[in-house]
Formats: structure tokens, C-alpha cells, sequence
């Protein structure tokens, strides 16, 4: 039988302000042009998000061919290939870029540091969009590390020249550690000025450290797509305490609570706080009789919206 008797919530959790900046986009975007409204990708890695934004007019693409002339297309928070932007300017669409300024700010340093004749080592997982869009910034000189073992077989043309880019959504803890490797190979690489990895998903990392500590088991809210939500559970379960991730309350199983009298939520920068709040209920119905917050860092931090959409 469950025993759930708490309920303790990471803080913070789910939105950041990158996410809630794309959905602002592609939502005025619907409002002030009418549907349809091409998405190229998902906006942002979640299935509720994306099924919602869909029944209001959103149309997610991947190859902008499937785009029809004139039309009003979005770049999801991901970011872009540059062959994608120049694309799209060519087709002449009305074009909104959701890109995260996070990654954004990712891309400019490669731009700067390319022109100055740098290469690049980039520490990130191999098909992930955000990845795709910051290596498309160059045509060739960033090599992809995905782990340590990478880092000794990567081959850049020169090592005088060479800075290190991180995915924004990675293990604070996995990126350090290959980060580490990279500089005991290339002792001289370029480091950037801050590191690359973002704020949210620090502090989401962070919370669920000491939420792990304080729990029987730690359920992360998050589609199977969300990096940032995938190493939510990847922390919890290095702390030692099991964890599951689960896209609904639908997921949940009953079996996962057996014996386990106080559980530990959070949910990923993509999850909206709708899908948290239907978890709480299914372990209100699992026996839990008190939610409780454990105190964390407070984000202030907005994005402004593109021009157009104001």
C-alpha cells in the first residue's frame, strides 16, 4: 500500500524566462496575424505546451519548405542553424526568433571568437536542436565533445586558437567534469567569461539537490524530448534518492510509492505549472495529506519581446 503522507515541492521549478518568453512569441504572434503561425521545431520541449499551442493555430515544421509564401514563421528557443535564418529571409517570411537570449549570447561569442580565428570545442548532446543551431553558426571548426571519452579523440585543426561552448542545458556537474578534461588536453582553450550553461537550469539542479535529500523518491515533471528535465532526474538519482520522470500525472504509478512516505516534485524549465499542480492531486489521492515549499532562489529575470509583438 502507499504511505505518501507529504508532498515537497523543489523551489524553483518549471517555466524559466527563456520558455516564457517563446510561448509570449508564438501566442502574439496568433493573436496579432491569425492562425496559421509555422513553428519551426518544437517552441519549447514539452508535449501539453506544444498540443495547446497546435489547437490554437500553431503549425510545427521542421523543414521550411512545408512554409507557404508570406506566411508568419517563429524560430523555437533552440535557436537556428545560420542556413536556416538565411533560408527563411530568402523565402520571405514574416520571421519572429524565440531563440533563449541564453543561447543567443552562446552564438554571438561564436561569431566573435570565429572572426578572431578561433575553433571551437562545443560540450553538448550529438542531435539535440540547440546544439544543431549553435554549431550552425559556422560552416566547420566546432567539434561536438558529448562525454570525457570525446575529449581524446577530437582533432581540431589548430590548439593556439581554441575556445570551449557549452549546451545551456547540460548537467552543471557532467559539464564540469568533461570542461575539466577539455582543459587538461588543451591547456591554453578559452573558457567563456560566464559559463554557458543557464541560469534556470542551475538553479533548478540546485534545488533538486536539496530536495533529494529530503525525500523518499523525487518525481520530475518534464517530456521525454526536455534535456534540461532529463538531468533533473539524473541529479536526483546521483544523490542516491530514486527518481521518475513523468510528461503527465497520467504516468504515475502507484507501485513507485510504496513505503515511500514523503515525496519530492520539480518539474523542467518547459513543464507548465498546470502539470505539477495535477500531480499534487494524484498524490493527494495516493494518501498525501500536506504540500509543503522549500525555500530556493527567486527569479526576477524577464526577456523582452522581439520588435512587432510588443
Amino acid at each position: 500500500m502507499s504511505q505518501v503522507q507529504e508532498v515537497v515541492l523543489a523551489e524553483p521549478r518549471g517555466f524559466c524566462a527563456g520558455v516564457d518568453r517563446a510561448i509570449d512569441i508564438v501566442d502574439r504572434a496568433l493573436e496579432k496575424f491569425g492562425a496559421p503561425v509555422y513553428v519551426r521545431h518544437e517552441i519549447v520541449h514539452n508535449t501539453y505546451v506544444v498540443d495547446n499551442l497546435k489547437a490554437r493555430g500553431a503549425i510545427f515544421i521542421e523543414d521550411l519548405a512545408q512554409v507557404p509564401v508570406g506566411a508568419t514563421l517563429v524560430f523555437s528557443a533552440h535557436g537556428v542553424p545560420k542556413s536556416v535564418a538565411h533560408e527563411a529571409e530568402q523565402r520571405g517570411f514574416r520571421v519572429f526568433d524565440a531563440t533563449c537570449p541564453l543561447v543567443t549570447k552562446v552564438h554571438v561569442e561564436v561569431a566573435k571568437l570565429h572572426r578572431e580565428g578561433f575553433e571551437f570545442i562545443m560540450i553538448g548532446h550529438k542531435g539535440h536542436p540547440e546544439v544543431e543551431g549553435t554549431m550552425g553558426q559556422l560552416l566547420d571548426g566546432i567539434y561536438l565533445v558529448e562525454d570525457v571519452t570525446d575529449v581524446a579523440h577530437v582533432k581540431p585543426k589548430q590548439t593556439e586558437r581554441l575556445a570551449v561552448v557549452t549546451q545551456t542545458t547540460l548537467s552543471v556537474d557532467d559539464a564540469a567534469e568533461i570542461t575539466r578534461a577539455v582543459t587538461a588536453r588543451f591547456p591554453n582553450i578559452r573558457q567563456p567569461k560566464q559559463q554557458d550553461i543557464c541560469y534556470a537550469t542551475q538553479n533548478r539542479q540546485d534545488a533538486v539537490k536539496v530536495l533529494s535529500a529530503e525525500v523518499d523518491i523525487v518525481i520530475v515533471v518534464g517530456s521525454p524530448t526536455s534535456s534540461n528535465s532529463n538531468r533533473l532526474r539524473d541529479v536526483a538519482q546521483r544523490s542516491g534518492t530514486t527518481s521518475y520522470m513523468v510528461d503527465t500525472a497520467q504516468e504515475l504509478q502507484s507501485q513507485w510509492f510504496e513505503g515511500k512516505s514523503r515525496v519530492g516534485l520539480t518539474a523542467g524549465a518547459s513543464a507548465p505549472d498546470i502539470l505539477v499542480q495535477q500531480v499534487i492531486d494524484r498524490l493527494r489521492a495516493l494518501g498525501a495529506t500536506s504540500v509543503r515549499k522549500l525555500d530556493g532562489v527567486q527569479e526576477t529575470i524577464k526577456f523582452p519581446l522581439p520588435k512587432g509583438l510588443k
